[in-house]
């Protein structure tokens, strides 16, 4: 092993129960040496996402005690036996691996990245997994193309922020649902050629407005239950429906008959995981999207700093909807 500033404890947040947020404990926990194949790190920034929410809360199952959280960026301070990709010193990110909410972790090399220099430590977390699941939304799962009708659930959030910017530049005309006039207005700074109020407007019928009747040829619903008819409805022929989240509950069951009487559809739910499963596609995954935000065509908004001692609080906002954009925890506090 090789080190330079190894520590064998660190502050982090353990799960002993699934719950409520005050079920998350922040404490003293032992930190061994990096394992083979492994990095050890001090982060400076902590990426939040709804994906957290769902382990902490039990919709996800986890074998407890756990640690939390599954992005970050920071600083390699030791390396594992076998390690060659990485140095000390170099800057890397991650996500997703379980533990991120924690001032220093380990992690397996193969799941992280460097940085190039003109990505710092909290783009990168508030950037790198929302990131790379807008690309295999809209370059894998569905190949958006120039000319197509996109319609994006939750458009105000990390992700949504991201992919109205990033269908933008891929020729796209971005429809965007989100709530309020705030948000819509929002909207039309990172892509959005269209905004929908879910609060006030029909959704179905604004979608058939905007794309003369046709409908669009894809839709990415990471809502769930509240939203599921709205986005079958809203689909033209041969339209598809990718389904990538649920923070209503899950969808009803699809059956292959709603999909032919709606215009002989598709229907997928993807998952980040299986897309950058191999550490080749991860790369590529990040490079890509290091690579948008460098060049200019996204943005990064990080509208929420949370310290890591806050982080009961950064869930109540979360779940509660209060969010929008980015959202970081940092564990040395937000100063």
């Amino acid at each position: 092993m090789t080190v330079t500033e190894h520590t064998d404890e660190t502050m982090r947040v353990t799960l002993h129960a699934q719950g409520k947020a005050e079920v998350m404990q922040l404490g003293r926990a032992p930190l061994p040496a990096p394992g083979p194949g492994e990095l050890q790190i001090v982060q400076d920034a902590i990426g939040l996402n709804y994906m957290d929410v769902y382990q902490r809360s039990g919709a996800y199952e986890l074998t407890l005690p756990s640690p939390l959280g599954l992005e970050g960026a920071g600083r390699v301070i030791a390396l594992g036996a076998g390690v060659t990709e990485f140095t000390i010193g170099d800057r890397v990110a991650y996500g997703p691996v379980l533990g991120a909410y924690a001032k220093c972790r380990n992690l397996p090399a193969a799941r992280a990245v460097r940085l190039p220099d003109a990505i710092d430590a909290r783009t990168a977390a508030a950037v790198l997994m929302k990131g790379t699941t807008v690309h295999y939304l809209l370059t894998r799962t569905y190949k958006v193309q120039p000319g197509d009708d996109v319609l994006f659930w939750a458009a105000s959030g990390g992700v949504g922020q991201l992919a109205g910017q990033w269908g933008h530049a891929l020729g796209a005309r971005m429809i965007g649902v989100t709530a309020g006039a705030e948000n819509c207005a929002r909207l039309r700074d990172v892509g959005y050629a269209h905004a929908i109020d879910r609060t006030t407007e029909d959704v179905v019928a604004r979608v058939r407005e905007i794309t003369d009747g046709r409908g669009v040829q894809v839709v990415y619903d990471s809502v769930g239950r509240a939203s599921f008819e709205a986005s079958l409805r809203s689909l033209g022929r041969y339209g598809m429906f990718v389904s990538f989240g649920a923070t209503t509950g899950e969808a009803p069951a699809v059956t292959p008959s709603q999909l032919q009487h709606n215009g002989s559809l598709y229907f997928t739910r993807p998952t980040l995981a299986d897309y950058i499963a191999e550490r080749a596609d991860l790369v590529a995954a990040a490079d890509a999207v290091f690579g948008m935000v460098a060049c200019g065509a996204v943005s990064v908004n990080i509208d929420q700093v949370y310290a890591l001692s806050d982080v009961v609080q950064a869930h109540r906002d979360l779940e509660a909807g209060r969010n929008t954009g980015s959202s970081l925890l940092l564990p040395g506090g937000t100063a």
